[in-house]
């Protein structure tokens, strides 16, 4: 685990290479069918170091992040999880060079993928219609469409051939030696200005148990060699995508098989959306970050404490999984979800944080998930630029008695007995120190309350460790 200063710092310099000719057309690609998945932050990151490309080049000169620091009014932080982010999505590929205390990097800018591919990937085009809608997305489509030519129609082709219109010359005027077929090729150490067709997307094969998946088939139904590697790469796609596993994926497979004991790559595509939207109630999987993006971890050691313990454990698991884990293993509910999709989308809060606001509200609530105090605490966090889990549980701790007074509708926070002794009547989670102090007597039904609580707590931790293990 490592923090962005130990991957950058502003006097590390960097210059700005192109895979390939960007042209532009590229710009509306990346404003409009990139920039939704990606955030404005990233998408600027990507213009601004487009920019200081000369016209038709492929390097820039030199530069230090210090000065794109004050280019784009932005921290080393956040400029370091916007490309990490183009990395990830494909738009930028990174190289780093060490000599003695002096860092420098190429940051090679990948051409976005042309309409068509992006329109027909499997995974993007997925994401872009689940983050801005039916409406909208057919509107890009039909922006990034065009009318076939009709060839068919009133009209048929007249075109001449290469061959129709000109002829070779066998004249000796030039003698083809050495000297010659030498200029024919590319100078050494050179290449020609150009681009080649992008690569889409693609998750590695070896994340997908494809063995389980294979011994879980009948060989006689379905030869080991209809997976072919773009079959593969299709499979593995799709199991991440939309989370389904390898004994899952067998029955998606099976639908798919074509008479000639093929592998249908489009209808192995449909069944698994159908699969997918008949889980989730017609609804289609977003793009979010899995767990806290390793800039914004702070458990960098190993963990001492049990805090220490659940602060890592909440860093590396995702938000859907600690709703999971408190649900005893349960699927989480669409609203639930919903609830938490919303606030890591509109709120823009990490996973790591919505980690903590998820066990401090269903802890604190009776397990209950409630949407306007979920947002409403969410919306505090992200006006104090809340980014880390520590951070999170800190202010948790300083703010309680005012996210009590949200939850009770009322400023007490605590009921009283008749000789107005506070009693907790809440559950908070173990890393939560007690801000008051508790009654100096208690009776035997609130020391066994408390022990019980200790032990679930303590069963959620083992949860969260066991399900990182698992993965």
């Amino acid at each position: 685990m490592v923090q962005h200063w130990q991957e950058l710092v502003p006097i590390d310099r960097y210059v700005v290479a192109a895979s390939g000719l960007l042209h532009d057309y590229d710009r509306k690609v990346l404003t409009l069918l990139y920039q939704p998945l990606i955030g404005s932050t990233c998408f600027s990151l990507y213009m601004t170091l487009w920019s200081e490309l000369e016209e038709n080049r492929l390097w820039s000169s030199s530069n230090s992040h210090h000065s794109l620091m004050n280019f784009m009014d932005l921290r080393l932080n956040e400029i370091y999880k916007a490309r990490i982010k183009l990395e990830g999505i494909g738009l930028m590929k990174v190289y780093e060079k060490k000599d003695d205390d002096a860092r420098s990097f190429i940051y090679e800018l990948i051409p976005p993928l042309t309409p068509e591919q992006f329109f027909l990937d499997g995974m993007l085009n997925i994401y872009l219609y689940k983050k801005i809608g039916k409406n909208q997305y057919s509107r890009l489509k039909r922006f990034f469409s065009e009318d076939k030519v009709d060839s068919k129609g009133n009209y048929y082709e007249v075109t001449k051939s290469f061959q129709d219109i000109f002829m070779t010359s066998h004249m000796d005027s030039i003698s083809y030696d050495s000297e010659a077929e030498e200029m024919m090729q590319a100078s050494e150490g050179k290449s020609f200005i150009g681009r080649d067709e992008q690569d889409r997307i693609q998750i590695i094969p070896d994340t997908f148990n494809f063995k389980l998946l294979q011994a879980g088939l009948n060989e006689s139904l379905i030869p080991k060699e209809a997976f072919t590697k773009k079959v593969k790469n299709a499979v593995s796609n799709l199991a991440f995508l939309y989370g389904i596993d390898a004994i899952q994926m067998k029955n998606i497979v099976i639908s798919a098989i074509t008479e000639d004991n093929e592998i249908n790559i489009e209808e192995l595509r449909k069944s698994a959306r159908d699969w997918y939207q008949f889980q989730h109630h017609d609804q289609l999987p977003s793009l979010v970050d899995r767990t806290q993006p390793m800039a914004q971890r702070t458990q960098i050691k190993e963990p001492e404490t049990k805090e220490e313990e659940l602060l890592r454990a909440l860093e590396i698991t995702s938000p859907r999984q600690v709703l999971t884990d408190l649900s005893g293993g349960a699927e989480p509910s669409k609203g639930d979800l919903q609830i938490i999709e919303g606030v890591m989308f509109n709120q823009k809060l990490s996973p790591g944080v919505v980690n903590v606001l998820i066990q401090y509200v269903m802890l604190k609530s009776d397990m209950k998930m409630t949407k306007s105090y979920v947002e409403k605490i969410a919306s505090h966090w992200a006006r104090k630029k809340i980014q880390t889990a520590k951070a999170a549980m800190d202010l948790a701790k300083n703010e309680h008695k005012q996210y009590m007074e949200w939850a009770d509708g009322k400023k007490k926070s605590a009921k009283y007995t008749g000789k107005n002794k506070p009693i907790r009547t809440e559950l908070l989670p173990d890393w939560f120190d007690e801000i008051s102090t508790p009654a100096p007597d208690s009776t035997k039904k609130q020391d066994e309350d408390l022990e019980l609580k200790k032990r679930e707590l303590e069963e959620t931790l083992k949860k969260l460790r066991s399900g990182k293990e698992a993965d």
